[in-house]
C-alpha cells in the first residue's frame, strides 16, 4: 500500500474520525489504496499496519446522491450481519461531507477472490468450481430467506409494484441513450410487459447477484461475504435467480469484453441452480424464464448506454469499442429465453 493518499481518501481526516468514533481501533499510521473504481462506487484497502479495513464512497465529482447511497448501503449490510447471511462487519457510518467530501461507511476487511471469468475459475478444477457456483445459490436462498421485519428492513424498500416499475425504469434508461436502431429491444420490452408475472412475497433482493460480487475463501471455497449492496431493495427475489441465471448462460461470443463463468469447466448448467434454488427456497420458480429476459433486457440497456458514451467519446480505456457489438447478443439470448419459455 502506498502511504500517499488515494483522490478521495483523506487519510488523517479518517484516522481523527475514527480515534473519535472507535477508540483503540486503529493503533499505527494509516496507509491505503484504490482497490475498484470506475462507474461504481469507490472502494479503498486501508492499513494500519496491523488490521485492515474497507472504506467505501460515491465516484468523485457524483451528482445524484440517490444513485450513491452510503447510508442505504451500510444499513443492509448492518442489518445482515447478525443473520448467517456472509457480509462484512460494519465498523462506522460518517455522513458528515467534510471528512472525505462526501458521506461513506467502513467495514471489516475480508479476504477471498472474486471471480469474473471462466478463466480464472479454471485453476480451481471443476468439482471446486461446481461447489462454488452451488455455494453461490445456496446464499442466495439464506438472503431470501431473512425476514425484512425481524432485521428492521420492513421499509427498505416498495415491494408493490416492484416488476412494473423496474421495467419502466430500464426502458427509460434505453431512451436516453437511444443513437441507432436496435432490431427486436422494443419487442423484448413489450413482451416483457404484457407476460409481467405475479411476482412471490417480497424479500431483501440484492440486486446484482454474481459470483464476481462475492468473496471465495478457505478449504472449502466457502463464501466468506457477498459485497457490493448498492442496488438491494426490499423486492421480487427471483430477479436475484434471473439475473444469476443469465451470468450463468454461455454468451456465444469468444473473447467478449463482458463475459460469463459458464464456460468453466465443472460450472453448473442454469436449470441445476434453478432447481436447487427451488428445492432450497421452496418457491415456484415457473416464470423463471421471464426474470432471465428481463436480465438480459437490463443488460443489454446497460452496455447501450456504454456503447452511446464511448460514440462520445466519453470513455477511456480498452474494449469499448466492442460493447456495441454486444448488445443486439443479449437482446437475442432475451428474446430467445422468452420464446422457449
Amino acid at each position: 500500500m502506498s502511504p500517499d493518499h488515494p483522490p478521495g481518501l483523506d487519510l488523517d481526516r479518517l484516522r481523527v474520525l475514527l480515534d473519535r468514533e472507535r477508540p483503540g481501533l486503529v493503533t499505527g499510521p494509516l496507509s491505503g489504496r484504490l482497490i475498484e473504481g470506475g462507474r461504481s462506487n469507490l472502494t479503498y484497502a486501508v492499513s494500519d499496519g496491523t488490521a485492515r479495513w474497507v472504506v467505501r464512497r460515491p465516484p468523485l465529482g457524483h451528482v445524484l446522491a440517490t444513485a450513491h447511497d452510503m447510508r442505504r448501503e451500510h444499513r443492509v449490510i448492518e442489518a445482515l450481519y447478525p443473520t448467517d447471511v456472509p457480509v462484512p462487519r460494519p465498523v462506522l457510518l460518517c455522513e458528515d461531507e467534510e471528512v472525505l467530501g462526501a458521506p461513506f461507511y467502513v467495514m471489516e476487511f475480508v479476504e477471498g477472490t472474486p471471480y469474473r471469468t471462466a478463466e480464472q475459475l479454471v485453476p480451481l478444477g471443476p468439482e471446486r468450481t461446481r461447489a462454488a457456483v452451488l455455494n453461490l445459490v445456496d446464499t442466495l436462498v439464506g438472503l431470501h430467506a431473512v425476514d425484512p421485519a425481524a432485521v428492521g428492513l420492513a421499509d427498505f424498500g416498495r415491494p408493490e409494484g416492484f416488476l412494473d416499475r423496474q421495467l419502466r425504469r430500464w426502458a427509460k434508461q434505453l431512451d436516453a441513450s437511444r443513437n441507432r436502431d436496435l432490431a427486436g429491444i422494443d419487442e423484448l420490452h413489450a413482451t416483457l410487459g404484457r407476460e409481467l408475472p405475479r411476482s412471490p412475497a417480497p424479500t431483501v433482493v440484492h440486486g446484482d447477484y454474481r459470483l464476481d460480487n462475492v468473496l471465495i475463501g478457505g478449504e472449502d471455497d466457502e463464501i466468506r461475504a457477498v459485497l457490493d449492496w448498492e442496488m438491494s431493495t426490499l423486492g421480487d427475489p427471483l430477479t436475484d435467480l434471473g439475473l444469476l441465471v443469465m451470468y450463468s448462460s454461455p454468451l456465444g461470443m469468444p473473447d467478449s469484453p463482458v463475459s460469463t463463468t459458464a464456460q468453466a469447466p465443472g460450472h453448473p448448467a442454469p436449470a441445476e441452480l434453478v432447481e436447487r434454488y427451488a428445492a432450497r427456497s421452496g418457491r415456484d420458480v415457473s416464470t423463471v424464464a421471464w426474470y432471465t429476459a428481463f436480465a438480459w433486457f437490463k443488460l443489454a440497456v446497460i452496455l447501450e448506454g456504454i456503447h452511446y458514451r464511448y460514440t462520445l467519446g466519453q470513455t477511456v480505456g480498452r474494449g469499448f469499442d466492442r460493447i456495441g457489438d454486444l448488445v443486439p447478443v443479449f437482446i437475442e439470448h432475451g428474446l430467445t429465453t422468452l420464446q422457449k419459455g
